[in-house]
C-alpha cells in the first residue's frame, strides 16, 4: 500500500508517498480501506510544525478517513469486513490503508456516500461539540463565526439553523460573499468592515452569545469584544500563523505575540467564558459517539449536508493544500485514495 508522509518541517516539498506492507489490526482494532480522508487547515499548519500536538517527523498525518474493513482484529466483534465506514484515525488517515480502534470507527447507512462520510466527522463533530456541548446552545442564540466559507463555516451555518439559531454572523472575503449568503449567514467582508461593530448592530447593542474563532493572535480578544455578557468564545485554530505553504516566521511570531491574556477577573465580571477546542486531543469517546448519533439524524433529517468542494488524488496532495492556502476552499476539500 501507499501512504503520504511528512519528511519533515517545511513547504509543499516535505510531502512525500511511500510504499510499506499492509497493516494488521491488533485486539480492538480494524483496518480500514480509505476511500476518502478529509483535509483540515490543522494539517497545513502541522506541516509547518505551527500546531500542537504534532508527531514527530516523517509522520502520516490525517484525522478523519471514510472506506471499507479490510481486516478485524480479535474483540472487533461488531465489524465484518465489508463493511462501509467512517472513522476518527485521529492521525495516519493519509493512507491507502489505516488502522483505527474499534470506538473511533462508525457505520454508514446505505445512503451516505464516501464524500459525505469524510465531509462529516471534523467539522461537524467540532461545530457541535462547541455550540451544543460546551455552549449549551439554546433557541435564538446567536453566532460569530470567522472562515465562513470553510469547512466549520458551512458546518456552523447549517447546524446553527437546525438548533434554531437567531442570526449567524459570518466573515470571509469579498470573493466568497455570494457562498456565505447563500448559506443563509450575515455576510461580514472581512477586509473592509468591523465584525465587532456589525455583530454589535445586529443584536441591539448587546453582542452575540457564541463566537467562533479559528484564526487566533489578536483576532481572538476582538472575537471576544463581539460577545454579549454570559457569551462564550471558542478558540480552534491558528490560521493568522499562516501566510503561505511556506513557513513564515513573521507571521508566526506575530501570532504569539498578538495572543491575548484574559482576565479572569474581567471575565467573572461579564459572565463570559473562553474554551480551547481540539477534537483530536478530545479523550472522551463516548461524549464523541453521542455527537455522531446526533450528527447522524440531522444528516438522516435533511437538515445538514456537507458542502464538498473538490475532490483530488492522493498523488496530488501537494495541489490540494496548496488550493487550502490559497483560501480558495469553499467546504471541505477531500483526497481520493482509490486508482484515478
Amino acid at each position: 500500500m501507499q501512504r503520504v508522509v511528512y519528511a519533515q518541517r517545511g513547504g509543499l516539498e516535505a510531502i512525500k508517498i511511500v510504499d510499506e506492507e499492509n497493516p494488521t489490526p491488533e485486539s480492538g482494532e480494524v483496518v480500514v480501506e480509505v476511500h476518502r480522508a478529509g483535509i483540515n487547515f490543522a494539517d497545513l499548519m502541522m506541516r509547518q510544525g505551527l500546531y500542537q500536538p504534532t508527531p514527530p517527523f516523517p509522520f502520516t498525518p490525517g484525522y478523519e478517513v471514510s472506506g471499507t474493513i479490510s481486516a478485524i482484529g480479535e474483540g472487533a466483534d461488531n465489524f465484518s469486513v465489508g463493511d462501509r465506514v467512517l472513522a476518527l484515525c485521529g492521525m495516519g488517515g493519509y493512507s491507502q490503508q489505516v488502522v483505527v480502534p474499534t470506538d473511533r470507527v462508525f457505520k454508514l447507512p446505505d445512503e451516505v456516500d464516501f464524500d459525505t462520510a469524510a465531509a462529516l466527522p471534523v467539522t461537524y463533530l467540532t461545530t457541535y461539540h462547541m455550540l451544543k456541548y460546551l455552549g449549551n446552545f439554546q433557541p435564538n442564540d446567536t453566532i460569530l463565526i470567522h472562515h465562513a466559507a470553510g469547512g466549520v463555516g458551512t458546518a456552523t451555518a447549517q447546524i446553527g439553523k437546525a438548533l434554531g439559531a437567531g442570526i449567524i454572523i459570518g466573515t470571509a472575503s469579498t470573493a466568497k460573499s455570494d457562498f456565505v449568503k447563500e448559506l443563509g449567514m450575515r455576510y461580514i467582508d472581512r477586509e473592509a468592515e468591523d465584525f465587532v461593530s456589525v455583530c454589535k448592530s445586529e443584536t441591539d447593542g448587546k453582542g452575540v452569545h457564541h463566537a467562533l474563532d479559528p484564526v487566533g493572535g489578536k483576532h481572538l480578544m476582538r472575537s471576544y469584544k463581539a460577545l454579549r455578557k454570559g457569551g462564550n468564545l471558542y478558540a480552534f485554530g491558528g490560521s493568522s500563523a499562516v501566510r503561505g505553504s511556506k513557513r513564515s516566521l513573521r507571521a508566526a511570531l506575530g501570532f504569539l505575540w498578538g495572543m491575548p491574556k484574559f482576565d479572569p477577573m474581567r471575565m467573572m465580571s461579564s459572565n463570559k467564558a473562553v474554551f480551547g477546542v481540539h477534537m483530536g486531543t478530545w479523550p472522551d469517546h463516548e461524549i464523541l459517539k453521542g455527537h455522531m448519533e446526533e450528527l447522524s439524524k440531522m444528516l438522516t433529517r435533511g437538515e445538514i449536508s456537507p458542502v464538498v468542494d473538490k475532490v483530488f488524488h492522493y498523488t496530488d496532495v501537494a495541489s490540494a493544500q496548496q488550493y487550502i492556502h490559497d483560501r480558495k476552499n469553499r467546504g471541505k476539500v477531500l483526497i481520493n485514495f482509490r486508482s484515478k
